[in-house]
């Protein structure tokens, strides 16, 4: 039986999560007590029914009782039955934002406000989140990508590594992205911007990417750009990091950063990274 424990930060998304198990067809249950996780669990192996792929979400919101999720934890391990367990998180500011848009109370809130909650439940979290198998950070994630991440894990058996990369291109000439952890300028390439056939398009064209790609300056940028990459990551998620946000600037954020954000997304996804990308300033 494939049991799958769903938790993390109220607000990042747990809800949406356990639908879409259930849509995956999963035995779903929703704020289960964590005591009654090796009860429950072995009721599903022992039934009658084939029931053969259960998820559950147990989180804060059962209050003291979530401190008895580790001895549960241990019990599962006892019993031979195996689980994953999956976290959802987001970044205060989100989580803040999505609390005042619902007009809801933090389960954890002793003062009233909501980012005194988020602190105290980060770190009543800190220890789950270290131990579980999957983590999805879903600050800049609409509903759509969320599905998509859960069926590369528990529909096609597609696992990502748990840190979610932003790779953003923006403009200078608007400002730096205020949330980026690493920024790198490509202003140094040649800019389409001056080729009169190239100007109105972006580096989501064709014709844009090719004229770029073309110099060496840009391949070898590229491939020494990758090769940083691919040392600082590991190291990123030895240290627990879980979202991590590269910007790619140029003069306007339409040719240059664009077409070379898109190349360094296709080289993260395809080392199975989990990878959004976000062309800040293309439509300005």
């Amino acid at each position: 039986m494939e049991f799958v424990i769903i938790t993390g930060m109220s607000g990042a998304g747990k809800s949406q999560a356990i639908k879409i198990m259930e849509d995956i067809n999963y035995y779903c249950m929703d704020n289960m007590p964590p005591a009654l996780l090796p009860n429950f669990a072995e009721l599903c192996n022992s039934s009658s029914k084939d029931v053969n792929k259960v998820a559950v979400v147990a989180d804060i919101r059962g209050g003291i009782f979530f401190k008895d999720l580790f001895n549960s934890l241990e019990e599962l391990k006892n019993k031979g039955i195996k689980y994953h367990i999956l976290f959802l998180d987001a970044s205060d500011d989100e989580l803040v934002k999505r609390y005042k848009e619902q007009r809801r109370p933090h389960p954890l809130s002793t003062t009233g406000t909501i980012i005194d909650g988020i602190h105290n439940e980060r770190v009543s979290l800190e220890e789950v989140k270290k131990r579980s198998d999957y983590i999805i950070d879903t600050t800049n994630m609409k509903i759509g990508r969320l599905k998509e991440e859960i069926h590369n894990i528990f529909l096609q058996g597609n696992i990502t590594y748990n840190i979610n990369i932003t790779v953003m291109s923006f403009g200078y000439k608007y400002g730096l992205p205020q949330d980026s952890d690493l920024v790198f300028d490509v202003r140094f390439l040649p800019n389409p911007f001056y080729i009169e056939e190239l100007k109105s398009f972006t580096g989501n064209d064709r014709n844009v990417q090719d004229y770029v790609m073309s110099f060496d300056t840009t391949t070898t940028f590229i491939e020494k750009l990758k090769d940083m990459l691919f040392f600082l990551l590991p190291h990123y998620m030895a240290e627990g990091k879980s979202n991590l946000v590269i910007s790619i600037g140029c003069t306007g954020g339409k040719h240059r950063s664009v077409t070379i954000a898109n190349h360094i997304a296709a080289i993260l996804s395809g080392e199975n990274y989990r990878v959004l990308l976000n062309h800040r300033d293309i439509g300005k």
